[in-house]
């Protein structure tokens, strides 16, 4: 097999992530925050971590972005061991994981202009400096829907909606293979709501994005998402195909979830 297709293979075959019997508990918490969970993410597709306010949903993203610790159980990047102290490896991850945070108003800067916060993952990860960057930070914001003058304004200048494509345009200016998204939508409108996960399903198929999207939304989750894991109390209780886990939910936690989804009288 030559070199080329060896690396076919293992992208075919490894996880970009994955969480195998992780766990974490806070000191001097009587219980974990999350127990025995086990995840695969796999290159190119998508997974939606769902469950109640509480069920571990934001623990498990934290740890697949290497900012919490696991203390039991391994977190994989590409097959290996994530080892937080490994600076090349972490130079590695960083640029392939970025992520989507849930408030626009409050995960970006309100002192700096929208192309410095944009650039930030550029010049923080050595891959452009301020001359090189601009290009890329004006082809981020035309990737997003915002036109190349917002580099030059601030973060009040602009809608949430618009904020949230600011916040997206930061998270793929350095091309990761992987978007995690917190609750990418919660704080937004309807109908900007809709416009907002259009844009991502975009940046999925045409970037080749990998999705994990932590969402109280079913709605999104069916829209965005091809697999989903259900979270109860910190533990994964049932995770498969989107259409069979939420369309015909196999535990009682779920189909609970799923009935409690708002719906028009008939």
């Amino acid at each position: 097999m030559t070199p080329v297709l060896e690396t076919r293979a293992l992208e075919t075959t490894t996880p970009v992530l994955e969480l195998d019997d992780v766990a974490l508990s806070y000191r001097g918490s009587a219980a974990p925050v999350v127990r025995d969970v086990s995840l695969t993410v796999r290159a190119g597709h998508s997974l939606a971590l769902v469950g109640e306010s509480g069920a571990g949903k934001t623990t498990l993203l934290r740890l697949l972005l290497g900012l919490a610790r696991p203390t039991a159980g391994t977190v994989r990047f590409d097959g290996e061991p994530l080892a937080l102290r490994d600076r090349e490896q972490m130079r590695r991850f960083r640029r392939g994981v970025q992520c989507v945070f849930q408030d626009p108003y409050s995960s970006l800067d309100p002192r700096r202009r929208v192309g410095a916060i944009v650039a930030e993952p550029l010049r923080s990860l050595g891959i452009a400096d301020r001359r090189t960057a601009a290009p890329k930070v004006a082809e981020a914001l035309e990737r997003v829907g915002l036109p190349a003058d917002a580099a030059r304004r601030y973060p009040h200048e602009f809608s949430g909606g618009q904020r949230q494509r600011i916040a997206i345009a930061r998270a793929t200016v350095c091309e990761p293979r992987v978007l995690l998204a917190d609750e990418p939508v919660s704080a937004l409108d309807v109908t900007t709501r809709v416009k907002i996960v259009d844009l991502l399903a975009e940046l999925k198929q045409e970037r080749g994005l990998t999705l994990v999207m932590v969402s109280h939304d079913l709605s999104v989750v069916a829209s965005l998402c091809e697999r989903t894991a259900v979270l109860e109390r910190g533990g994964v209780v049932e995770q498969g195909d989107t259409a069979r886990v939420l369309g015909d939910p196999a535990h009682p936690y779920t189909r609970r979830l799923v009935d409690s989804v708002p719906r028009l009288p008939g």
